[in-house]
């Protein structure tokens, strides 16, 4: 069976150029939600678009997820459910319950009043049925449950498939799933009240009509791993992608300068990820700026990424509340600066406290499998 020539990273290992698209999306959420707080006048202009952050993250966890998995089973043959699951449950469950303990046990750290109930945390399903009004507060986890629900499912599905034929049911697979994700916005248009909230509720948060990101992200996987010469000489031109990916993206911004109107709905999402997905391929081509230029910022800001977003909104609220009693404007730069400084001190410490001790125990965890587990040979059923 082929190889990739240019794999995902190994665990343990970065990639400087997927540490800067990190750090770009994580950057976009954190203006994006800013302006839902007193701000200054500019944060609304430059951070519009920061809802597109959440894209990027789609298109990379697609990306990372099928292409180890799409590894794994070329090099054992099989994929063991067990050591995914291991690894997805302490990457994401332990510094996710601090949060929802935080929210529930803390209710200053709430920023805003409502918040929907517990079950729906812990079961993923937030995103379904989800009214800003009724339960506005943590909203942001919306976006994680699109991703559980996606971490459970590819792995089962790439089992149902004939791991020989998996490539050829893909590249049949992902295009009618695009269409079904067209085909679904289009229901959710034409099918419910969509102004203002109702919007949010039925177009923005479903897992049905948001899966574009991801879509892309298993695509650009399975290119470089079932289509590795076509992916080569792809990888070539890695500036030349990044700069269609930006050229893409402002299409994009045009299109969804008004992000409810019809066109931003239907067709804005898969043109975002379309973008973002080019950004992606350039970001894992050697040559490119993208993957050639590392940066200790990218890297230290993509390592905290996934705890800055858990914990921002409720941080921001603390510290306005806060500092707004000492002196310092609710819409002035000086209170955009110190926020930003405690959302990244909030996300440093839940690193150390929570990620980075389960990040631990995960290791020797899946050192022990290893110790026990029989050798399997490539290409056994």
């Amino acid at each position: 069976m082929m190889t990739n020539e240019l794999p995902a990273p190994a665990q343990g290992t970065r990639l400087p150029g997927l540490d800067h698209l990190r750090a770009l999306a994580i950057g976009l959420v954190l203006l994006f939600h800013y302006s839902i707080f007193p701000h200054p006048e500019w944060v609304a202009t430059v951070g519009q678009f920061g809802w597109t952050g959440v894209d990027l993250f789609f298109v990379l966890s697609g990306y990372l997820i099928a292409a180890q998995l799409f590894r794994e089973q070329a090099q054992r043959g099989r994929l063991s459910l067990a050591t995914y699951f291991i690894k997805r449950t302490f990457r994401i469950l332990p510094a996710y319950w601090a949060v929802v303990a935080l929210y529930f046990g803390m209710p200053a750290f709430r920023e805003r009043e409502a918040l929907p109930p517990l079950w729906k945390f812990l079961t993923f399903t937030q995103n379904f049925g989800l009214d800003l009004q009724v339960g506005g507060t943590f909203s942001h986890a919306w976006s994680l449950c699109v991703e559980e629900q996606f971490y459970l499912l590819l792995p089962l599905g790439l089992l149902a498939l004939a791991p020989r034929r998996s490539g050829k049911w893909a590249a049949a697979a992902l295009p009618v799933l695009v269409a079904l994700g067209f085909g679904a916005r289009l229901l959710s248009w034409y099918g419910a009240v969509v102004p203002q909230l109702g919007w949010y509720k039925y177009m923005y948060y479903p897992t049905y009509n948001r899966l574009d990101g991801l879509l892309v992200g298993i695509a650009i996987a399975a290119l470089f791993h079932f289509r590795p010469q076509v992916a080569g000489r792809l990888a070539r031109h890695g500036n030349g992608l990044a700069l269609l990916g930006l050229a893409v993206l402002a299409g994009a911004f045009w299109l969804c300068r008004e992000p409810q109107a019809f066109g931003a709905s239907v067709f804005g999402f898969p043109l975002v990820a379309l973008g973002y997905g080019l950004l992606v391929v350039a970001a894992i081509s050697p040559g490119s700026v993208l993957h050639g230029t590392a940066s200790r910022v990218s890297a230290r800001v993509a390592a905290l990424s996934f705890a800055i977003y858990l914990t921002h909104k409720g941080i921001i609220h603390l510290t306005q509340a806060w500092l707004s009693v000492h002196g310092i404007g609710l819409e002035s730069n000086a209170m955009l600066l110190l926020c930003l400084a405690t959302v990244l001190a909030g996300a440093w410490l839940l690193n150390v406290a929570v990620e980075k001790p389960f990040l631990k125990l995960r290791q020797r965890l899946l050192a022990r499998r290893r110790a026990v587990a029989p050798p399997v040979l490539v290409g056994a059923e």
